[in-house]
């Protein structure tokens, strides 16, 4: 497995100048454009997986007593309310430092929403990305329709676009990963609607909650995407790094895989939890 060890940079430290080359497995706190901008080399890394903020903050809506599903809180942080000038000008920032620090053939996987899919297809093109495939994620244990005036929204999408014309995809390895086989048993090739894996929401044991019982992050995605696009994209000691780390999810699955990583974050709060979370896993393989 590839070591890890605590270290953390922060644009507001009071520190001049960074490295330029940042180093591996490690979380690095603040800003993720300036950090792509300025302190990453361009053309180091095979693999982004990003996870941005959608947009969907900005007023409140507390159903802890909801009788269809269990407690419901409308998503309402801070990172995620921007108004709609400023959100442009966000995800063209991020996608452009990106597509900067890709190697030639690398790949950037967005997840996303029916709220924000449209600015980052828009975008990312405007980047210099080529997309590839939209996967279309069906949550099996999707929040029950609330107001009753809309179609029940079961479905998040993951953008898949690279940067030049020979990109990595591990054609076997994703045919591997599908649990369903053709007739006679082989593996089965993987589409790009997830119908059969059905990932459900995170949650049990997976699903990282503070003291009082709510998810420390909203978003938190589930290992076995992780997994997959991580599989999919890259290979064995490959550079894989995710902007808007969170809780760490993309860290643990790129070790697991014996991958090198990067992850960058602002909130205070995600990267104590991500850094406890990857000390608990190097315990357990040590």
């Amino acid at each position: 497995m590839i070591g890890w060890q605590l270290f953390r940079l922060s644009l507001t430290d009071g520190v001049n100048q960074l490295p330029r080359k940042l180093p591996l497995n490690q979380i690095i706190q603040g800003n993720c454009v300036q950090i792509l901008e300025k302190e990453i080399d361009g053309e180091t890394v095979n693999l982004v997986f990003a996870d941005p903020p959608y947009n969907l903050s900005g007023k409140s809506l507390d159903l802890a007593n909801n009788k269809t599903g269990g407690a419901y809180y409308k998503m309402n942080e801070d990172w995620d309310t921007f108004n709609y000038e400023d959100y442009i000008v966000f995800t063209a920032a991020w996608l452009k430092a990106c597509h900067k620090i890709l190697l030639p053939n690398g790949s950037l996987y967005i997840s996303c929403t029916q709220h924000n899919i449209g600015e980052i297809l828009v975008e990312g093109k405007k980047a210099g990305f080529k997309l590839n495939n939209i996967l279309t994620w069906y949550k099996t244990n999707a929040m029950p329709n609330i107001t009753k005036r809309t179609f029940t929204h079961s479905t998040e999408f993951v953008c898949w676009f690279v940067k030049g014309k020979n990109w990595v995809f591990n054609y076997n390895e994703v045919k591997e990963f599908n649990p369903h086989k053709t007739k006679d048993g082989n593996n089965k090739q993987m589409r790009d609607f997830f119908d059969f894996i059905e990932i459900p929401i995170v949650q049990g044991k997976e699903r990282i909650k503070g003291t009082d019982g709510r998810a420390i992050h909203p978003t938190q995605k589930p290992e076995k995407l992780l997994e997959l696009i991580i599989k999919a994209s890259s290979n064995e000691n490959d550079i894989v790094l995710d902007p808007f780390f969170g809780t760490g999810t993309t860290g643990k699955i790129a070790e697991q895989l014996n991958r090198k990583w990067i992850g960058i974050e602002k909130n205070e709060q995600y990267i104590l939890v991500a850094e406890e979370r990857l000390k608990l896993k190097l315990r357990k393989t040590a």
